[in-house]
């Protein structure tokens, strides 16, 4: 009985981790190409956003699955419930990408209150008859300071370089946010085409910005209660489980075929609702288009 579920864990575990290590879409997929990026690429945006942009992917999914490892032993070790150890291997394995996607979102949040500012700066640096490159190199002294920092690596790449267009693309990746394409693509194409509207192109997209950020708090501050719900339904039940798993005779009920099928089918109930209830709560975020 133990090979059957030691082998069941490990197609768990391989299945969890099959769409990032053999994602569907071509790494290098972007704009020209007409598909979206593949899974590592986005898990690599959110590493960026998260902070954790020197990680490498697949090092951040080994971890995943050593600490998905350690966690199933140590509910092992402790409850020893079966059943309960697989739960909480796979626990271990997604809670590390959740933690990085909900740094990712807070700090996509945080720069959308800025780049109507950042815009503002650029719009300025602009009619005061700075170059397009020095105007996007000010934003390291004058820009928000959640933003200097790349914007400094932008200046002392293009002093070395004097390629614009590369420039850009390394900005576009160290800020990897939607609204940052969108305002980089403008400027690249202000510059390699040319044009005199340029800096009303440019408020036009900051009246939008600073309108569309002002309705996203609104409603976001509408449906915090959606997902709260959501992570009390769901933290609730478990942690009675536990706390009945920790006595003997609830272990061995718990270690029985039916005591397994229970854990297994709330398990299943619990990711479902959960998943649910956040896409009810969730607003659509913005897609890259222009990586």
């Amino acid at each position: 009985m133990s090979i059957v579920l030691g082998c069941l864990l490990g197609v768990g575990l391989l299945l969890a981790t099959s769409p990032f290590v053999w994602p569907r879409a071509s790494a290098g997929a972007g704009v020209g190409t007409g598909r979206k990026p593949g899974t590592l690429d986005q898990l690599r945006v959110r590493l960026v956003l998260a902070g954790f942009g020197a990680v490498p992917p697949t090092a951040f999914l080994t971890v995943c699955i050593l600490l998905g490892a350690a966690a199933a032993a140590l509910a092992q070790a402790i409850l020893g419930v079966v059943a309960l150890a697989i739960a909480a291997g796979l626990v271990g394995i997604i809670l590390p990408p959740v933690i990085v996607s909900v740094r990712a979102r807070a700090k996509r949040r945080a720069n959308r209150a800025v780049w109507p500012d950042v815009v503002d700066h650029l719009v300025s640096a602009v009619r005061s008859g700075l170059a397009l490159p020095d105007s996007v190199s000010a934003l390291a002294q004058t820009g928000p300071t959640e933003t200097r920092d790349a914007f400094a690596d932008f200046a002392s790449e293009h002093r070395a370089t004097g390629n614009f267009a590369s420039c850009v693309d390394r900005l576009k990746e160290r800020l990897a946010d939607p609204v940052a394409d969108r305002i980089l693509e403008t400027l690249r194409m202000a510059r390699e085409v040319g044009g005199s509207d340029l800096t009303l192109v440019l408020r036009s997209l900051a009246t939008y910005l600073r309108e569309e950020t002002a309705i996203r708090a609104e409603v976001e501050a509408r449906q915090s209660w959606v997902t709260n719900a959501a992570r009390l339904g769901v933290a609730a039940p478990w942690i009675v489980l536990l706390l009945l798993a920790s006595r003997p005779e609830a272990s061995l009920a718990y270690n029985s075929p039916m005591g397994s099928t229970v854990i297994v089918l709330g398990l299943a109930v619990s990711v479902v609702a959960y998943r649910i209830m956040l896409a009810l709560g969730r607003l659509p975020e913005d897609e890259r288009w222009f990586q």
